[in-house]
């Protein structure tokens, strides 16, 4: 073990934490968790025979190392589960689509909002989900508007805007789809018992809603209230409807969760069946990359990350084998159920046989998965080879860079180049350029410096490789100047094309006309890809200079403030709203700026700051 990490590690407290692995960048790569902290952590350096290949190589880029103390096992599990998923670290198992899973919320408030929704927010709502499985996610929103009336407006509704009028009805009112609670129609109370029923309804007993909805239609007929029978009657259907599109698996009635893990390798697919009153009330898939050797380390994540955000907990969790934090993961999910829970490994009975088919469903969607990652393997080079017949090049372009101006009035020009590698983007690779030599508005001068800055650069750099294909956002000016930089480096064998914005046409040297290439190609869509990336990437920059500039120009009123000062300020903290918020002893602490200075500082941004 290095030596200073080796004396940080006998300042490690040996209680219940969670720990930060980073790289000589100060990058978070790896984040675990440990009812022993300095045991843990010590256990990477030792034993190297037993050891992974991932933790072989998560252990060689270990530069330094974090730590912090929770009161108990459970409390660490979560710390993990939440910093794993703020931070992704690189060797941290990977939910694949992770950002993408939708839940249903239903908020916080007199009158409650359920929406479908991508963002957790941590006030109190409550969140089914994760769906992952869309098309049945949007048959059950289908069902649960058709049946309950619930109101679509998101404005907030409580005993003073109702007695103010605030809120008015709406068409929703009007059409039925709604009791009009914006203006005291129906009671608080009321709403709250029918966002109950929602919430059954989410859970899948859809049969507290169906018993509910009869008696109201039969009250509604013995009253002679025919259209509201009727209304009643179509959310009946609806709800029939709804549990006849649901699969019937079972006579066992009680609610429960059936995890089960395909792996090959590395990577694998999780498949959690979601069965309630006998029924499969969703199917829901987690693709993971970078699994553990052991899949109890494997069911902690799955468990921790499904569950993390969610109410829509059962009361039993089926899996293959016991997680690795059994009793803590118990434990928490308990808590947030508000009520008992149990795992269950069922070798023989019905629910093992739930447990075959949710693993064989996992099976083969892990085949599917796999098989079209050799497609799309496949797919990369035909697009290339397109691409090279589109342009008749003499060879298939892997690495391609791009260029592109921005800039707002002649004013803060930069210059940005992206890098794609097998037609994917090469983000590590990629630059920025503020232009020096041109003043005012001039892409063609623009172009030529950052294509020669770039490359004469890369001419003393020992092993760099050199694109295949350069591309420039812009038509023949900007192509002519690009080529002309080329030749002054003696570079003038890559090949350079222009793809102009407008018409997206496509500019080759020697020639004064646009090619004439199939606006289907594959190869013609993977340019415009990478066009708009690097025209993505120029716009970002230019609007962060414009602000940073704007923001120091403020500071340089401050005496002691000169551009070193400034630029360490702005690097530190991004913005004046930021920057108003802070006290002059966060920024002393921060940045180094003596304290008299910080007081002008937080004064001045309190002063500019955009209300």
């Amino acid at each position: 073990m290095i030596k200073n990490l080796q004396s940080k590690l006998q300042q490690t407290p040996n209680k219940p934490g969670v720990y930060q692995f980073y790289d000589v960048k100060r990058k978070i790569i790896y984040i675990g968790k440990s009812k022993k902290l300095r045991d843990r952590i010590r256990s990477y350096f030792r034993n190297a025979k037993s050891r992974s290949t991932k933790t072989i190589a998560l252990v060689k880029n270990i530069d330094n190392f974090d730590w912090i103390v929770v009161r108990s096992e459970v409390e660490a599990l979560m710390t993990e589960a939440n910093l794993i998923k703020k931070h992704k670290p690189k060797y941290n198992i990977e939910l694949k689509d992770d950002k993408t899973y939708p839940y249903i919320r239903i908020t916080k408030e007199p009158f409650p909002q359920v929406f479908l929704t991508r963002k957790i927010i941590k006030d109190g709502s409550k969140y089914f989900g994760p769906f992952t499985d869309i098309s049945r996610l949007r048959m059950t929103l289908k069902a649960l508007y058709k049946v309950f009336p619930i109101r679509s407006c998101s404005y907030l509704i409580n005993d003073k805007t109702i007695k103010e009028k605030k809120v008015s009805l709406c068409l929703d009112y009007h059409i039925k789809k709604c009791e009009g609670p914006c203006e005291g129609l129906v009671s608080e109370q009321q709403y709250s018992k029918m966002i109950y029923r929602v919430e059954e309804f989410m859970k899948g007993r859809t049969n507290i809603a169906k018993d509910y909805i009869k008696k109201l239609m039969e009250k509604a007929v013995s009253k002679q209230f025919y259209e509201e029978a009727a209304l009643r009657r179509d959310q009946l259907l609806a709800i029939e409807s709804f549990k006849d599109k649901q699969s019937s698996i079972s006579a066992n009635f009680s609610e429960r969760d059936i995890i089960a893990l395909a792996k090959n390798g590395e990577i694998g697919i999780a498949v959690i069946l979601r069965i309630r009153d006998g029924k499969i009330f969703s199917r829901e898939k987690l693709s993971l990359k970078k699994l553990d050797a052991e899949d109890e380390h494997n069911l902690n994540t799955i468990i921790t990350r499904f569950y993390l955000n969610s109410d829509f907990i059962p009361s039993e969790i089926i899996m293959q084998t016991p997680p690795k934090d059994e009793f803590s993961l118990l434990t928490w999910l308990k808590n947030k159920r508000k009520k008992t829970l149990k795992f269950l490994y069922p070798k023989k009975g019905e629910k093992a046989k739930e447990l075959r088919i949710t693993y064989q469903n996992a099976r083969l969607l892990l085949g599917e998965w796999m098989l079209n990652r050799i497609k799309r393997r496949d797919q990369i080079p035909r697009t290339l080879n397109q691409l090279k017949n589109d342009l008749n090049l003499e060879k298939s372009p892997k690495h391609i860079e791009a260029f592109d101006i921005s800039h707002l009035g002649g004013t803060n020009t930069v210059a940005s180049m992206v890098c794609f590698y097998n037609a994917k983007p090469m983000k590590n690779q990629y630059r920025k350029y503020k232009i020096k030599s041109v003043k005012g508005i001039d892409d063609f001068a623009a172009i030529r410096e950052v294509v020669y800055r770039r490359y004469k650069k890369l001419k003393n750099v020992k092993g760099h490789s050199f694109p295949d294909l350069i591309l420039i956002d812009g038509g023949k000016g900007q192509l002519g100047m690009a080529v002309s930089a080329m030749r002054e480096l003696a570079l003038d064998y890559i090949p350079v094309i222009g793809l102009a914005k407008r018409l997206e046409e496509i500019y080759i040297p020697g020639y004064s006309e646009p090619q004439s290439i199939n606006k289907n190609s594959q190869g013609l869509l993977l340019l415009r890809r990478i066009r708009n990336e690097a025209h993505r990437f120029a716009l970002n920059f230019q609007r962060s200079k414009r602000k940073k500039d704007m923001v120091g120009s403020i500071f340089t009123e401050i005496p002691g403030m000169g551009m070193k000062r400034i630029n360490t300020l702005l690097t530190n903290f991004e913005s004046i709203d930021v920057i108003s918020k802070l006290s002059p002893e966060s920024i002393n602490g921060e940045t180094g700026i003596p304290l008299s200075i910080a007081k002008n500082i937080v004064s001045l941004a309190k002063q500019n700051v955009i209300k």
